[in-house]
């Protein structure tokens, strides 16, 4: 069933209002360094097996005449990474092993738990991007009631949801076959992503 942020979005994109377009939405992109944190196989959680996450700090910048959810749907989309939703973090450990993710925080504060139950804790505030190659773990673990998170997914890909010890056999082949994005969903084709994700020679 559609959320309330949902059917706004839905609005927005009907109408045009309070969004900023994909090229507006670029500019609004703040260059930042790239804060990489790499994680092992815990068991349960394979994570990748070659790529960090990928946290941008304070990367968006928001306009108050524009919803800034729209604003980071708009950034992620120019970069061709889509099928965004506007949402939390499941409050239960899971990852994707057939696609990559990337989540956009729009407003709030929340904090989760990357690379699995061995994984380590971030609080993620309004404006900060996290990058997350296929295996990695994530989970929200707390958050205010103001927390909006937009995620999208790279063109290449098909999305699914991984939470048990049975899922890991088909998740340990799939993983590294999953290719890097053609765009950093931040910063397009120029963007870090490209280096900190290399393929496998």
């Amino acid at each position: 069933m559609p959320t309330l942020e949902d059917l706004k979005g839905y609005v927005e994109r009907a109408t045009g209002l309070q969004r900023p377009g994909k090229r507006k939405a670029m500019d609004l992109a703040r260059v930042r360094k790239p804060h990489t944190v790499r994680f092992r196989d815990d068991g349960l959680v394979p994570n990748h097996p070659r790529w960090p996450l990928i946290i941008y700090r304070n990367a968006v910048a928001f306009d108050n005449r524009l919803d800034a959810a729209a604003v980071i749907e708009d950034l992620f989309e120019a970069n061709g990474w889509g099928d965004t939703w506007r949402d939390g973090i499941y409050d239960y450990v899971h990852y994707h092993s057939r696609i990559h993710e990337v989540l956009g925080v729009a407003r709030g504060k929340g904090r989760v738990r990357f690379g699995g139950n061995k994984g380590r804790i971030f609080t993620l505030k309004a404006g900060d991007v996290a990058v997350l190659p296929a295996g990695m773990g994530h989970q929200g673990l707390a958050a205010d009631d103001e927390f909006l998170v937009v995620g999208a997914y790279p063109p290449t890909g098909t999305y699914d949801e991984c939470t048990t010890v049975e899922d890991r056999p088909r998740a340990l082949k799939t993983i590294p076959k999953v290719p890097p994005p053609r765009k950093d969903p931040v910063y397009g084709a120029g963007g870090p992503l490209a280096k900190l994700w290399k393929r496998a020679k």
